[in-house]
């Protein structure tokens, strides 16, 4: 599952001291009202089922099997690495048979010690974000394990492999997975009030590997159902795809540029090549702009880098909440980004580029007492204008940019048209032309 324990939430904000020690302080007073509103709720529902719950060896040796498996798991992939940012993984394989297979405190108790194994084993984050992913998590399976076990009281003595249990379980298996999104969801949203919903709950590759997910932990919960032992025989595909995730994942990464999430100059490079070779086939408008942030090396110079890293990341956010799914950004070095706008002619590029400039303009990073705002200037080039391949096409939007400059910062310009020709003077001299 999406494992929010990775969710990219930059500190923000006030008593600077306090937050290098305790960075939840550091963030917005929603996000820690509902982070530990999440956790409280978690452990409470723990509390409260495990002081009704009787703990057999049977469904110790279950649980402790499953946990072996999800270790084993993160042991075999750990040397691949984890990529910054939300990450995808296949631990639900093992959570999910624990909520249909277990009473449901067990549910809420799996996360814990495979979220451990990942702090001390993969990558160590922020501690709370790590307890913040356990216990959504653990509720969402909680949830489920409740509403399965209440038309299933024994799974053990019911056949799982059966049309009804089986049927039910996938619906409790696609209920955790909804659960999950949402509580991720909301943190994300609450973190960065500029995020938009569709960035952070489903697309069609986010929808395709829960369809996995869910198939996946069910198969395993069937198996494990049969026998304990059946799990031999389902640890080595599960690892196996989820090496193949991770690869892929990592591979993804390798793309984008670490600092603001955006493509790297390389990648956007061969992005642009193939929208240019798109727009000359098919005779389609294309514009180019180059965004620069006004005098950001005051904000380097007066707040330091990390500080500096900050409204990179804020800068890159903003421009990608403004723009088209097909629109294709990147950051083009230092503190310049490139946008690529298909189909866009000089009155839609005009338009988009003053839609940047406005946004960015609004925008405020606290740092301890202070708000830090940045404008940007844009040069915009047009295809078969301004140039007609990518180098061109560069190099009028940089001079243009270089205009806005020159202009006074915080606006937009295209390149300059060139002057036309004086009419050639006649020459009446004898002899004619020479």
């Amino acid at each position: 599952m999406t494992t929010p324990g990775q969710i990219s939430v930059e500190a923000r904000g006030g008593m600077p001291a306090l937050a290098d020690r305790w960075p939840l302080l550091a963030q917005p007073t929603a996000l820690v009202v509902y982070l530990c509103g999440t956790v409280g709720l978690a452990l409470s529902a723990v509390v409260y089922l495990g002081a009704s719950t009787r703990f057999l060896w049977p469904e110790l040796l279950t649980f402790l099997a499953l946990m072996a498996c999800g270790a084993v798991c993160i042991e075999a992939t750990r040397r691949l690495g984890m990529p910054a940012g939300v990450s995808r993984d296949l631990l639900s394989a093992w959570w999910l048979p624990v909520a249909l297979l277990l009473p449901p405190v067990y549910a809420l108790l799996a996360p814990l010690p495979l979220q451990f194994l990942l702090q001390i084993r993969v990558r160590p984050t922020v501690l709370y974000r790590r307890v913040f992913s356990a216990a959504a998590i653990g509720l969402a399976a909680g949830v489920a394990s409740l509403i399965f076990h209440a038309f299933v009281p024994d799974p053990a003595a019911s056949s799982l492999g059966s049309s009804g249990p089986m049927a039910l379980a996938v619906g409790c298996a696609a209920l955790f997975t909804v659960i999950n999104t949402a509580l991720i969801a909301v943190a994300l949203h609450v973190a960065d009030r500029d995020t938009r919903w569709r960035d952070v709950l489903w697309d069609r590759e986010r929808a395709l590997l829960d369809v996995v997910e869910l198939c996946l932990g069910v198969l395993v919960a069937i198996a494990c159902g049969l026998s304990p032992a059946l799990l031999l025989l389902t640890l080595p595909p599960v690892v196996l795809l989820q090496r193949s995730l991770l690869h892929a994942q990592l591979k993804a990464a390798a793309r984008t540029d670490a600092k603001t999430g955006l493509l790297n100059a390389s990648a956007w490079q061969r992005e642009a090549d193939t929208e240019i070779v798109r727009a000359r086939r098919t005779g389609e408008t294309l514009a180019l702009l180059i965004v620069d942030i006004d005098h950001f090396k005051r904000v380097n110079d007066t707040y330091g880098h990390l500080v500096g890293d900050q409204v990179l990341a804020g800068v890159a956010t903003a421009l990608r909440s403004q723009l088209r799914d097909y629109d294709v950004v990147g950051r083009f070095g230092g503190e310049e980004f490139v946008v690529l706008l298909p189909r866009a002619d000089v009155t839609e590029a005009r338009r988009v580029a003053e839609r940047l400039r406005s946004r960015v303009g609004r925008m405020a990073i606290p740092v301890d007492d202070a708000m830090i705002s940045v404008t940007i200037s844009a040069g915009v080039a047009i295809m078969s204008i301004h140039g007609d391949d990518l180098i061109e096409l560069l190099a009028a939007a940089d001079l243009a940019l270089y205009r806005a400059k020159e202009l006074g910062r915080d606006r937009i310009c295209l390149p300059v048209a060139p002057a036309p020709s004086p009419p050639a003077q006649a020459d009446n001299s004898e002899g004619g032309i020479p």
